[in-house]
């Protein structure tokens, strides 16, 4: 959960709200079918949790991530947990494989985090991840758009969501061996109503108003949001879309 302006990670809010990221993150660590005593990087690792999943398979794990309130956290479950922009790592040839899982969409620059992790890792070695694609959250993005135009105000998208052929490209640009991709959607069950999911998620929407305006803010956008996503039995699902891929540093000619 790498932090972009204006957004700050509370991890008991974030256990409460967004518990399921790394519930949903188990096809994730599938595809990357980590090995013992394999050396993981886990970028952008949030509170820890799919890292310890990577320690579980006897991995060796290094979990990073930019908010220091979430490296406390893991730091707590005793992880080598360090607080690191993933647009400036300085890992050299150091990793087996690089791990990220709903973290890439808050870093701007796609080019500087590839560069990195290209570093990171040692010929052969392979990035596999899914963060928020193109389409993701449209729905949420719209009410959240309009209610602050209301209010004479508008915030540029705070997330970058690619499509899987942007991505690949990008990915290829480094030479990365690109061994599969896809987006697909995955309306996502809340543990509440999309209050919650606000609340932890969208703050560079509600960063531009004043504090007395911002409860009234969400409920707004949340009854906008109610006959979109909850359904009959007053379960709410979040509009996801996610990209999924794995790629690949090749091994050098010769090496």
């Amino acid at each position: 959960m790498l932090s972009s302006r204006d957004q700050h990670w509370n991890p008991e809010q974030y256990g409460r709200n967004a518990s399921f990221v790394s519930e949903l993150g188990a096809p994730l660590v599938e595809l990357l079918a980590p090995q013992h005593g394999e050396r993981v990087l886990d970028l952008g690792c949030g509170d820890g949790a799919l890292s310890l999943r990577l320690l579980e398979h006897g991995c060796s794990v290094v979990a990073v991530d930019a908010s220091s309130e979430m490296i406390e956290a893991a730091r707590a479950l005793g992880l080598d947990a360090r607080c690191l922009d993933g647009q400036a790592l300085s890992f050299s040839n150091e990793f087996d494989a690089v791990f990220t899982n709903a973290a890439l969409h808050w870093m701007p620059d796609p080019e500087a985090v590839i560069a990195g992790v290209w570093n990171a890792l040692r010929p052969g070695g392979r990035f596999v991840g899914e963060c928020g694609g193109q389409g993701n959250v449209a729905a949420i993005v719209a009410a959240l758009d309009a209610a602050l135009a209301a209010r004479g105000r508008a915030v540029p998208c705070p997330w970058f969501f690619p499509g899987p052929e942007t991505y690949a490209a990008l990915l290829g640009a480094w030479e990365f061996q690109v061994q599969s991709t896809a987006l697909f959607p995955r309306n996502t069950l809340l543990p509440g109503d999309v209050g919650g999911w606000l609340e932890t998620f969208a703050q560079p929407y509600t960063a531009a108003l004043p504090p007395e305006e911002r409860e009234p803010f969400i409920a707004e956008v949340v009854a906008a949001l109610r006959p979109l996503l909850c359904d009959r039995r007053g379960d709410w699902r979040a509009d996801y879309v996610r990209p999924r891929f794995h790629a690949t540093r090749p091994i050098a000619e010769g090496g």
